[in-house]
């Protein structure tokens, strides 16, 4: 059987006496500050009650000198405050001046029916420390602690064994007190690992909602986009046609401007094959809706129980592209919203084109649920504006959302309808 190298020995003693991670204090994660402050309080409170004990009793009840008695007891309890963020280096002192009492009392005569080898205060403090000991510190060290703690006990009971017998009472204890603090520990690190874990899915559900959105957006303004180059296509082509006359170098350029157009069209197809898959393929290739099927989208959510009043303004016609196709889409998510989350209360929708035609205002306003006890979704995840958002910023707009203080839900959008990047006239879309 191989034999153990040194290095090997001293690198698994080093991490015996290692901590296991950085001195911050015990239950210093908890939000709430009493129980931040508890440790502290815990331990000053030992230290008051054991430090003067400890100066008394180990006098009058076994014999020791009083000026090293009250050393001892400054060296074993002072360690109780270094245990909050050290508990492994507070634990060393007191056992280290434990076992310095221990043997001090070896120089004096027997007290009668006294504990031995550890005086009752000693015992106390070991044990606060030996429970702070579980809560901070891997497996093995707390093993390695146990042991060490036992293997003393039973060698000095050993050594004068009429002194007392006080052993039986320590060594269980610490063990019993090391399990329940590392079964806590256990219990804290997986409720905390699922915590975090919570908050990593949670944000990786709003990447990829946003994510998809902006997938779904792309391919909407692809099919936008490439009506008005196929349009430009045609025009190019049939130009030299439909204008007599053409010069050969208005022709050449005519067919300059159709080839690009064609080879533009081909890289945006082959862009948009990166951004479908085949369960929203067919779906997509329908026309994209806009702002005239907004009654059609009130009139469907009427009949599913909610009572929604529309209302459009004058001029809500020949808008540009991706402003009617966002606006049609973010009253379809409220509308979606208020289904989920306010069942059955009164919801209004209204989309206005401000004077001058400088852009389209879309409000849905709903009031609190009629029935607050029944709703179809507790709780909100807000990935449903992350797509309002980004319909808005594809336009240049703005989005202001939020709970009304009667109660009930506001979402009013502002979509500009003379930015250069929106000022398109609505052309029939493409099937």
């Amino acid at each position: 059987m191989p034999q153990p190298q040194p290095a090997a020995v001293l690198r698994f003693l080093r991490s015996l006496a290692t901590p296991a991670g950085p001195p911050e204090p015990l239950l210093g994660r908890s939000s709430r500050p009493a129980v931040r402050l508890l440790p502290y309080a815990v331990a000053w409170l030992f230290v008051v009650i054991l430090l003067p004990t400890t100066a008394m009793v180990l006098p009058h009840n076994y014999g020791m000198d009083s000026d090293l008695a009250f050393v001892l007891a400054v060296l074993q309890t002072a360690p109780l405050l270094i245990a909050v963020r050290r508990p492994l280096l507070a634990w060393a002192i007191a056992f280290l001046a434990d076992l310095a009492g221990t043997i001090a009392l070896m120089t004096v005569a027997p007290a009668d029916q006294q504990p031995w080898p550890w005086p009752p205060m000693e015992i106390i403090g070991m044990l606060v420390l030996t429970f702070a000991l579980g809560l901070r510190e891997k497996g093995r060290t707390l093993v390695a602690a146990w042991l060490l703690l036992a293997a003393a006990t039973l060698v000095l009971h050993d050594i004068a064994p009429q002194r007392g017998n006080a052993w039986a009472v320590l060594v269980p204890l610490a063990g019993v007190l090391l399990l329940l603090a590392a079964a806590l520990r256990a219990r804290g690190d997986a409720r905390r690992a699922l915590a975090e874990q919570e908050t990593i899915s949670e944000e990786e559900r709003a990447r990829r909602t946003l994510l998809e959105e902006r997938a779904r957006i792309a391919r909407e303004l692809h099919d936008v986009v490439a009506h008005h180059m196929s349009v430009i296509t045609v025009q190019a082509d049939s130009a030299p046609y439909r204008i007599a006359g053409l010069p050969a170098e208005a022709s050449a350029e005519f067919g300059a401007i159709a080839a690009t157009a064609r080879e533009s069209l081909t890289e945006m197809r082959r862009l948009l094959g990166v951004l479908r898959n085949e369960e929203t393929a067919h779906a997509e290739r329908v026309p994209q809706p806009g702002a005239e099927r907004v009654p059609q989208l009130v009139e469907a959510t009427v009949r599913a129980g909610l009572p929604v009043e529309l209302a459009i303004g004058d001029g809500v016609t020949d808008l540009p592209q991706a402003v009617d196709l966002s606006a049609y889409r973010i009253v379809q998510e409220a509308l979606a919203n208020v289904v989920r989350h306010a069942p059955g209360a009164a919801t209004r929708v209204s989309l206005t084109v401000d004077p001058g035609r400088t852009g389209l205002t879309v409000l849905v306003v709903n009031a609190a649920a009629d029935r607050p006890d029944a709703p179809l979704e507790t709780s909100g995840t807000g990935h449903g504006l992350v797509g309002m958002r980004e319909r808005v910023r594809l336009v240049g707009g703005s989005l202001d959302t939020g709970p009304l203080p009667e109660g009930g839900f506001r979402v009013a959008a502002r979509l500009p309808l003379t930015d250069s990047d929106t000022d398109t006239a609505k052309e029939p879309r493409p099937a």
